[in-house]
């Protein structure tokens, strides 16, 4: 047990390749690990803003569905049919949201901030609702063709679920190693210092305004890409993807794993789609079980799964417990 928790704490992108790249062999089917891989980079987006800087947001679908929209128009609706650039288009729209976002919700604190960023969600949703002829309106976005990806002279089908997971596995852990190398930067230092005391870091001579925009922006490129990811897996784009609901989804998966881990996201993700896909076979209020199981963790486990592992094996270790 110790040395699991020495190699997933001490290099975090290579454990989360290694664990996802295991993880469709221990699921009950291979797509909910796909959908568990997605969600947590969409957690861990939300988590770099929450857990790393100290800005809670209500409105993380913004960046979802945009990269979600920004893949699946250009496919469905343009008819450029090339996953690279889907991609790249609805990273980029997502990276384009957060900054305009960003410029404007910034400027506040605390609720303020959480409420303009719920409120811009909400702005986009209801433009996705009635833009029907380019968005699909509450249809969704459908036609998204499953395309096939050129890997080393090989073509790798997108529409075999194992395929889909490593080529999604392949984008994650890019992201998971950039934000490592970013976060173990100078700059991620500073960010500790904002999310501890953000007048402080200003005090010492730090533009924390610029500083947070730059965590703002980053933070919308992950979670846009983790919605393209999405488009491309489900092929279609519910406009729900920008609801309220799916920012809440990113805040419960990123508490239930443990706010400021690598790990913790995925963990939180997995937990949450585990417990939705079991309790929905057995009970049609599943929604207020999981309810129950996240104010328990609120209650008693603050710091989550992973957090509260990650918190308390150092120290049984210190006083020579096994753990």
């Amino acid at each position: 047990m110790s040395t699991l928790y020495r190699a997933i704490t001490g290099n975090p992108s290579v454990s989360i390749v290694i664990f996802f790249a295991v993880l469709p062999f221990v699921v009950p089917y291979k797509a909910l690990a796909t959908q568990v891989l997605v969600y947590g980079l969409f957690a861990l987006g939300f988590n770099l803003l929450y857990g790393y800087t100290g800005l809670l947001s209500f409105g993380h679908a913004a960046f979802f569905g945009l990269g979600a929209y920004g893949a699946g128009i250009t496919l469905a609706k343009l008819g450029w049919h090339s996953v690279w650039l889907a991609v790249g288009v609805g990273v980029g729209a997502a990276g384009i949201g957060g900054f305009v976002v960003g410029l404007f919700a910034l400027r506040r604190r605390g609720i303020y901030f959480a409420m303009l960023t719920l409120a811009f969600a909400q702005l986009l949703y209801f433009i996705a609702f009635h833009l029907a002829d380019v968005t699909g309106g509450d249809d969704g976005l459908r036609g998204i063709p499953q395309l096939s990806v050129g890997v080393f002279g090989w073509r790798l089908s997108l529409d075999n679920p194992v395929n889909f997971h490593y080529f999604a596995l392949v984008w994650v852990g890019l992201a998971v190693f950039a934000l490592q190398r970013i976060l173990g930067s100078p700059f991620g230092a500073v960010l500790a210092a904002i999310r501890e005391n953000t007048d402080r870091a200003q005090a010492c001579g730090y533009d924390t305004l610029r500083i947070k925009q730059v965590s703002f922006v980053f933070s919308a490129l992950l979670t846009g890409l983790a919605g393209a990811l999405d488009a491309l897996r489900i092929t279609v784009v519910p406009v729900e993807s920008l609801y309220w609901s799916t920012s809440g989804q990113a805040v419960i998966m990123t508490l239930l794993g443990g706010a400021g881990t690598f790990f913790g996201p995925f963990v939180g993700a997995g937990t949450y789609l585990v417990l939705q896909d079991r309790l929905s076979l057995l009970i049609e209020a599943w929604p207020l079980v999981i309810g129950l199981i996240f104010m328990a963790f609120v209650l008693f486990l603050p710091k989550g799964i992973w957090g509260t592992l990650v918190d308390r094996l150092p120290h049984r270790q210190a006083a020579g417990v096994k753990p």
